[in-house]
C-alpha cells in the first residue's frame, strides 16, 4: 500500500512543524489523520514516531508494528525498523531489539543507520567489543574515504578481531 502525494505531503508538514519538547500537538495532528486514513502504514508511522519522541515508547512499539503489518516500505520501512529497534533497546529489551535489527539488516543491507544503531544494541547488550566491531566494519565498508581506503585492511583486521572477543558473536553489519 502507498501513501498518496497529498497525504504524504501532510504528513512531512506536521513533522516539520514539530516541537520535540513539545508533542502533543504534533501527536494530535498525527492522531486527527489517522481517523481519516486508520490502516495507512505511513501515517501509523508517523503517529508511532511522533510518541516515540514524546517518550512513551509502549504506546509507539504497537503503532510501529501496525505500520509494518499494513505494508511499509522503502525507505520509510527502514526508517520504521530503525526506531522500532531503538525503542526496544530503550525499553531495555536488547534480544527483541537485535533480532529487529537483524531483520532489517537482512532487507536493508546497505544501511549504514541501521549497522550504527545495531552497534548501539549490543554495546547496551553488555557487548562493547562487538559494537565497536560493528562500526568499523560499517566504516570500512561503507565510507569509502581516502583515509578510509588507506586503512581498510587495519579496520577490518581491528573489526573481526573485536567481533572474535564475543562467545555470541555479531556479524558485521
Amino acid at each position: 500500500m502507498t501513501t498518496d502525494d497529498a497525504l504524504r505531503a501532510r504528513l512531512d508538514e506536521i513533522f516539520a512543524a514539530r516541537d520535540r519538547a513539545h508533542m502533543a500537538p504534533t501527536i494530535a495532528a498525527f492522531r486527527e489523520i489517522l481517523a481519516e486514513h486508520p490502516d495507512d502504514p505511513a501515517v501509523l508511522y508517523e503517529v508511532g514516531g511522533a510518541y516515540d519522541t514524546d517518550g512513551q515508547e509502549e504506546t509507539a512499539l504497537d503503532y510501529y508494528r501496525r505500520a509494518m503489518a499494513a505494508g511499509l516500505e522503502g525507505h520509510w520501512l527502514r526508517q520504521c525498523y530503525l526506531q522500532y529497534g531503538s525503542t526496544l533497546r530503550n525499553l531495555g529489551r536488547v534480544d527483541e531489539s537485535l533480532a529487529v535489527f537483524d531483520e532489517a539488516l537482512t532487507r536493508f543491507p546497505e544501511s549504514e543507520s541501521l549497522g550504527i544503531f545495531r552497534a548501539l544494541t549490543l554495546h547496551a547488550a553488555g557487548r562493547p567489543s562487538a559494537a565497536l566491531g560493528s562500526v568499523l566494519a560499517v566504516i570500512a565498508d561503507r565510507f569509502s574515504t581516502p583515509e578510509v581506503q588507506r586503512y581498510e585492511a587495519a579496520l577490518r583486521g581491528n573489526a573481526a578481531y573485536l567481533l572474535s572477543l564475543d562467545d555470541d558473536q555479531a556479524s558485521p553489519a
